[in-house]
Formats: C-alpha cells, sequence, structure tokens
C-alpha cells in the first residue's frame, strides 16, 4: 500500500447553520491501508472491489456475469471470468441493477484467452483496482466522482477494445431474449477519440442514463457488431496502434441528464490524463472520512473496522452532475440545492443504523440526504422506499424514510423545512400507494393476509414503526391531532399478537389466526411468499421493541417473560435455515444476516441479565466478521451490516433509530476517538470485558446515551 503524509482540508456543516467549521488536520496516518475491499466479495455480502469515491455517482469495476443473485455487484470472488469493466453499481444489495457502459480491452494476438485472467495479479485498494488478463493486457481502474478512469497496458502497440453499450446487471437471465434490457439508446461517434451517447433501460428501475468516452489516443478502426435479438444498443470493436509505452487511457463519464452534462463532469473532475493524479485525490478523499474515528485495536479488527467505514460511506450516492441538474423521479431535469440529490436510498436497511451512524460521522450530508426524499416526494406523491439513479424500485415494505427523517429532526438537523417534513409524512401515510393500503389497512387494524398477496404480518408491524415516527413528529410541531392519530395506529401491532403462541401471527379478514401455523418457517415474497419479510414468526415478533418496549413487556407479562422470550429466541435451533430467506449467521433463531434481527441482540439491556447480550454481540463480531472475501455473512445492504459492525465495536446502538437514543453495549475494542463536527473529540475507553458502571464526562450513565451527548465530545468511560 502506498502511504503518504499530507495536509487534508476537511469541511464540517455545522447543524441548523449553512457556516462552514474548516481545519487542516496534518495526516500522519492513511488510514487506506487498513481497507480491504475484498470483505464480502466471496459468499452473499454482494459487496464490489472497484473503485469509488465517498457518495461517488460512478464505481467501476469487473463485471464475471450480468446476471444473477450471487452477482448483484457484478462480481463473485472465485469467479475469474470477464465480461469487462462496467461503470456503475450498488454495494451489498439483493437485487441486481446498474453496470453501465461495459469495456474490455484485448490483446489481438490471443483473443480466445481475452475473457480470463490471472487471480494472483488481482490487487484492489481504496481508490484502485488492478488485474492482468491472460492475454497479458494488464488493466488499471481508478475514478472521481462523476468519472471513472481506466489505463490499459497492452502487451504490443496493437490494441483493441470492446465496447458493449447493451450490458447491465440483471436480476433474471432471459434465456430466449424476449425482452432486452435497453428499451432505447442514441450513440454518437464524436470523433476518433470520443463516443457519446444515451440509453433508456428497465431493470430493477425504469431509468436514463447519458456518458461519454475518451480515449487518449485516437481508434484506427471502429467495428459494428451484429446485433442480438432484442438489442437496443449497439456493440463495437475498436482497434488502435498506440505510441511508445503501449498504453491507453479511457475516461468515461456518467450523467442522469444529458451527454452535455456528462462532458461536463467529465472536463471539471479529470480535464488531463494523469491517471496517478486521480488515484491520489481518489485516496485523499476517502482519508477525510476514514479518519473520523480512530481505534486501538489489532490489524485483523482494523480492517474489518475501516472497511465496514469504506462501505458505509459508499451510498448514498450524489447524482447530481457538477452543476447540480439532476433528472427526478417524473423524468424531469431540476436544480438540486447545493448541488445535491441522493439516490441509492435503501430506506428498509438503512434507517436502522447506517443513517444514525452517518449523522455522526458525516453530518454535512444529512440535510442534503433528507432534502432529496423530500423532492421525490413532491413529484411522486409519497416519500422514497428505495431509490436508484433516482427512481424508485419499491422494494422491501413500508415507508422508512419517515424514521429517517424524525431522526434528523430529534438530532437538530434544520437544514430543510419540518413542516414540509411532516406534511410529507402524512401524505405517505394516509394516501393509499404501491405497498400501502391505508383503507383497508384502518378498516382491520392490520393487514388480513386473505386480503393481500402476501407479508401482511410484517407489513402491519413495520407500519407501527412509521405510525409511531409520525406522531412523534406532530408533536414535536404541536399537530395534537395527527399525534393521536398516528399513535392510535402505532398500537395496531397488538390486533396480531397471538396469545398462545405469544408472537405476531396472520389473521384473516373474519379475524381468524392463520392455521396451520409454523414459527420457525420463513418467507419472502420473491421465492416463498407467506406473511413475513425474508424472516420468520419469530424473528418478526420484536419489530414493534423498535419503539414500544414497554408495549410489547406488557403484552409477554412483565420483564421476567420478556426476558424468557429472549431467551427462548436465541436457543431454539433453526430447522434447515435457507439464506435466501434471510436465514443465515444464525444464534437459534437470531439471523445476523438479515435487517429485521439487527436490533434485537441488544434487547437484553431492558433485562436484568445485560451480560447475555453484551455475550452474544461478541460471538456475533468474532464469528460472523472476518478480514477475508468471505468475511461477511449477509448483503451488506448499502452499509448496514457495517454500521452495525461499526456501532457494536465503539459499544452502542440505536434500538430506536428515529429517536436519537442508543442502547449502551460495550465496546470491542481498548480505545476508541470519534473526531466530531465543531473541532470536538469523543474518546471512547473500557477497562476491561465486565461492564460494571458508563461514565460520561463525570457523569454516571444508564443503559442509554443520546445523539446530543454524543456530539458534545469529552470522554466516555466503560468501567
Amino acid at each position: 500500500m502506498r502511504r503518504f503524509t499530507a495536509i487534508i482540508t476537511i469541511v464540517f456543516l455545522c447543524l441548523g447553520c449553512k457556516k462552514d467549521v474548516s481545519k487542516d488536520i496534518i495526516q500522519d496516518i492513511d488510514y487506506t491501508q487498513f481497507v480491504n475491499p475484498f470483505i464480502g466479495t466471496d459468499g452473499t455480502g454482494h459487496t464490489f472491489p472497484g473503485p469509488s469515491m465517498p457518495f461517488g455517482m460512478v464505481q467501476p469495476g469487473p463485471d464475471n456475469r450480468d446476471y444473477g443473485w450471487n452477482y448483484t455487484s457484478g462480481y463473485q470472488y472465485k469467479d475469474t471470468l470477464l465480461l469487462g469493466f462496467s461503470q456503475t453499481r450498488l454495494s451489498g444489495t439483493g437485487i441486481n441493477e446498474m453496470g453501465d457502459v461495459l469495456l474490455m480491452p484485448y490483446s489481438k494476438s490471443k483473443t480466445d484467452l481475452k475473457n480470463s485472467y490471472f487471480k494472483n495479479s488481482e490487487k484492489a485498494e481504496v481508490g484502485y483496482y488492478t488485474l492482468t488478463k491472460k492475454d497479458s493486457v494488464k488493466v488499471e481502474l481508478t475514478c472521481s466522482e462523476r468519472v471513472a478512469f481506466h489505463q490499459y497496458g497492452f502487451p504490443s502497440q496493437d490494441a483493441n477494445v470492446h465496447l458493449n453499450l447493451q450490458h447491465g446487471l440483471r436480476f433474471v437471465f432471459d434465456e430466449n431474449n424476449q425482452k432486452g434490457l435497453v428499451l432505447d439508446s442514441d450513440v454518437t461517434i464524436e470523433s476518433d477519440s470520443t463516443i457519446s451517447g444515451y440509453a433508456s433501460t428497465e431493470n430493477w428501475v425504469k431509468r436514463k442514463y447519458f456518458y461519454t468516452i475518451q480515449f487518449n489516443q485516437p481508434f484506427s478502426k471502429i467495428e459494428e457488431l451484429p446485433k442480438s435479438k432484442n438489442d437496443k444498443a449497439p456493440k463495437f470493436d475498436l482497434s488502435f496502434h498506440l505510441k511508445q509505452d503501449n498504453t491507453l487511457k479511457v475516461k468515461i463519464a456518467l450523467s442522469s441528464v444529458s451527454t452535455e452534462g456528462a462532458k461536463l463532469n467529465l472536463q471539471t473532475e479529470i480535464p488531463h490524463w494523469d491517471f496517478e493524479t486521480i488515484r491520489t485525490q481518489n485516496n485523499q478523499a476517502w482519508n477525510t472520512y476514514l479518519n473520523r474515528i480512530e481505534i486501538e485495536a489489532p490489524q485483523k479488527q482494523k480492517e474489518i473496522f475501516y472497511t465496514s467505514m469504506y462501505h458505509l460511506f459508499l451510498q448514498p450516492s450524489n447524482i447530481a452532475d457538477v452543476d447540480g441538474q439532476y433528472r427526478g423521479a417524473d423524468d424531469n431535469i431540476a436544480l438540486a440545492p447545493n448541488n445535491e440529490y441522493y439516490s441509492t436510498l435503501s430506506n428498509w436497511d438503512v434507517y436502522r443504523a447506517a443513517f444514525p451512524l452517518l449523522q455522526i460521522l458525516a453530518p454535512e450530508k444529512i440535510n442534503g440526504i433528507v432534502n432529496s426524499m423530500l423532492l421525490h416526494h413532491k413529484v411522486a406523491g409519497f416519500l422514497p422506499i428505495w431509490t436508484a439513479w433516482g427512481q424508485d424500485n419499491y422494494c422491501m415494505i413500508s415507508n422508512h424514510a419517515i424514521p429517517m427523517i424524525l431522526s434528523a429532526y430529534n438530532n437538530g438537523f434544520t437544514g430543510f423545512d419540518a413542516q414540509e417534513a411532516l406534511n410529507a409524512m402524512i401524505e405517505t401515510s394516509t394516501v393509499s400507494h404501491i405497498h400501502s393500503n391505508w383503507e383497508l389497512y384502518n378498516q382491520f387494524g392490520y393487514y388480513p393476509f386473505d386480503q393481500i398477496d402476501n407479508e401482511a404480518v410484517s407489513r402491519t408491524l413495520e407500519h407501527g414503526f412509521d405510525d409511531y415516527c409520525v406522531a412523534q413528529m406532530a408533536k414535536n410541531l404541536d399537530d395534537e391531532e395527527n399525534a393521536v392519530y398516528f399513535e392510535t395506529r402505532a398500537n395496531y401491532y397488538k390486533n396480531l399478537f397471538d396469545p398462545e403462541t405469544k408472537l405476531f401471527r396472520g389473521k384473516d379478514s373474519k379475524g381468524n389466526f392463520r392455521s396451520p401455523f409454523d414459527p420457525l418457517t420463513a418467507t419472502s415474497p420473491l421465492n416463498n411468499p407467506g406473511d413475513y419479510t425474508e424472516a420468520n414468526a419469530w424473528q418478526y415478533f420484536w419489530t414493534p421493541a423498535q419503539y414500544d418496549i414497554e408495549g410489547m413487556i406488557e403484552l409477554l407479562g412483565g420483564k421476567e417473560y420478556f426476558k424468557k422470550h429472549l431467551n427462548t429466541f436465541f436457543t431454539t435451533e433453526a430447522v434447515n435455515p435457507d439464506k435466501f430467506l434471510g436465514q443465515e449467521a444464525m444464534i437459534g433463531q437470531y439471523a445476523h444476516g438479515n435487517e429485521p434481527s439487527h436490533h434485537i441482540i441488544y434487547l437484553y439491556a431492558y433485562t436484568d441479565t445485560p451480560e447475555i447480550g453484551l455475550s452474544y454481540i461478541k460471538k456475533v463480531m468474532n464469528e460472523f466478521h472476518n478480514n477475508t472475501p468471505d468475511g461477511m455473512i449477509g448483503n451488506d445492504d448499502c452499509g448496514q451490516m457495517s454500521a452495525w459492525y461499526i456501532f457494536s465495536t465503539l459499544g452502542f446502538y440505536p434500538v430506536n433509530s428515529a429517536t436519537g437514543e442508543f442502547i449502551v453495549g460495550l465496546p470491542q475494542v481498548k480505545q476508541a476517538t470519534l473526531h466530531l463536527q465543531n473541532e470536538r473529540t469523543l474518546k471512547i475507553t473500557k477497562s476491561n470485558e465486565q461492564l460494571n458502571q458508563i461514565i460520561l464526562n463525570n457523569n454516571t450513565l444508564q443503559n442509554t446515551i443520546s445523539f446530543k451527548q454524543l456530539m458534545q465530545g469529552g470522554k466516555l468511560e466503560f468501567k
């Protein structure tokens, strides 16, 4: 790894104001040396090893295959076959998307080897990826925020590049090619060194992207290849006769707006051909985020921790062009406030821990993210559910932009209109849309399983949390009528409680519980439809505990029964756990590999035996996280899995992610220092492995600590 000492200016936006708080840090440590981009690339982590910028638009990297659940990022570590190198992808998701503008350099003399590479030549670090193909072509990748930069070293002056503009990452392979990924395209060969164009695609979302491709040397020949059935975009083979060092460089700029926007992005961000300069700038940009936490830990633990931070900051992606223009959910062009319009919002996942953690570590991004969600609401009529490239894929259930916005408000962020936010929450929660039938929900006080297609219990329980959040926001703004209304709805979850099994159980429109009922069988709308979302009855039972722990304790008959229920949950053995149904990284019924379980391990803090929860947390960190390609069990889901690890390392976690309150656990390092806004620091220390006392700035805490307390800085001691 390259190391350097540099002076880096970090700009923090203080909460509720526009004034920049800047400071110069003399950086003695290159924190990128602790990042291993291969973590999570082998198995179900679904991460990728190629470069990106923090919150960047492009992510160039290798595509081993363009379809299938294992290849949602286009890559699997053990695969050594190549389709080429595309410029965009998602990190850790369960469905494929992006994969725009595929290039494959190859040597004409060894075309039979162009689709494979030497595994021992493959290397990845922050801001840089490289491999050597078996036809002796060396590939190097780096990028700025909106521009991918490729560098190819050929064995001779004769060079070739395959350009596939039909390519994209798809969830399902269409054997008969009945429907192409690309709906429409237009390509212009502007000169012998520049190709620009546009494509409209339909996969997880329906979207448009624009690009310009610029080579540092002219191609001597360009040949369009025959199209396959239903192809709407061309594929080209380009031939070059290189000068001197046999190196070809390529810049690919993207835009959601226009080819002119893509060209402006390219001219603004990379107006030169100095690959190493962009690589170094990428590295420096990452250090301004990675150095916001210092931990005292062994090398292995540092690699897991800082790679988790790296994964956290990959998204959401700012898809506005350098001039602030973006394409909204209504397909119209608009100008983004402060040139920020964020997408890759996997809200069902990130509302739990990733978004609360970004508020601590990247507060300058929060107002922009909230305003992006409000802009989406203006044109769509409801808050975003899961957006990619600015378009909603409507994946997962409920509207968890709601707790995210409440969380930002409760934590003091004021760079958005609070009344507009409440209005958006209310409209989203009262006007029926894609996943929400409010008339049905209000009629029965739950979703009857015989009236909707699936996930009836999960939808009811998750709406409860959103309703609670709308009620709290209404209280904040003195809207008593809506506060009462949504508080009532937040209790609808109790209508599905089965006193016999002491679980939440599907109920039909006549009030009958589903029978037969197997609480251990997980369901999922994609491959085993039923009442729960990628989980079973046991795992979804604890969903209301995110916001109504007292109500849950009362349902079970008291604290002792609550603890007994937790113990049963963690000790009931899983039967044939299926990773495709979220049953992965199991401790009893606790499934660390999927989000519905993430907060449950911290619920022991509400019992008289919190040490049991601490032991399970340590088990998860030691057994389910590693500094190897297979060191992440379960999708990272846009940084949520990584955020759980970071919070648990530091010793606290947001069970209720909307209140700004964190449940205290136990740090997994002896010491950690958080560099916060306004030049404040929080130093966390741990005396031993048993927790008896928690002291913040000489004041004893119980089992919680607030966002505002953390952001004041000082010293947090676990004694």
